[in-house]
């Protein structure tokens, strides 16, 4: 079974002249989009494909991946939840990337999408300028909305770059 998501009909290009809130909201919807557009037309099988060894990164992986990464910045630095990791584990933390033939595209997408309807929630409450309810995992530092937009869309572009060549080793689609 091929995945049915997002294509680039779908992903809508940032507004060139917008303010600043707008700006970090689109190129963080765009990217978003672009990820599943990586995605689209592909059997769970395909999207467990792995790059080159010894790397075990593949599009499947890059979704879970993604999925921590919005619940980590979202739920747990800006709104302060005490929330378990969707695929972490203490014996592996990188689990999400680490897929094995159980792991399928719908329940990744799932609760892929799930943490991205939330994030917007969180975000839709609060002021470029306020500080998250929680710190850095690292540093401890508290952090601003403006800040996670722009952590995010970085986050996704360097996905989005492996997910091009992901996709080009699977089966030689590039571009957009």
């Amino acid at each position: 079974m091929t995945t049915d998501h997002t294509t680039a009909s779908e992903r809508v290009w940032p507004a060139t002249t917008t303010g600043e809130r707008q700006a970090l909201e689109q190129w963080l919807e765009f990217h978003r989009a672009t990820l599943a557009m990586k995605c689209a037309g592909l059997t769970d099988e395909q999207l467990r494909t792995t790059s080159v060894p010894p790397s075990a990164l593949n599009l499947l992986g890059l979704v879970r991946h993604m999925a921590e990464v919005e619940r980590g910045w979202f739920r747990k630095v800006l709104g302060g939840e005490e929330t378990p990791w969707l695929y972490a584990t203490d014996e592996d933390f990188d689990r999400d990337i680490h897929t094995t033939e159980a792991d399928t595209y719908a329940e990744a997408y799932a609760a892929w999408q799930g943490e991205i309807a939330h994030a917007r929630e969180l975000a839709a409450r609060h002021d470029l300028d306020d500080l998250g309810a929680g710190a850095h995992h690292r540093t401890g530092d508290l952090i601003n909305l403006r800040w996670i937009y722009l952590h995010m869309i970085e986050e996704y572009a360097r996905h989005n770059g492996h997910a091009d060549l992901l996709r080009e080793r699977i089966d030689g689609a590039t571009g957009a």
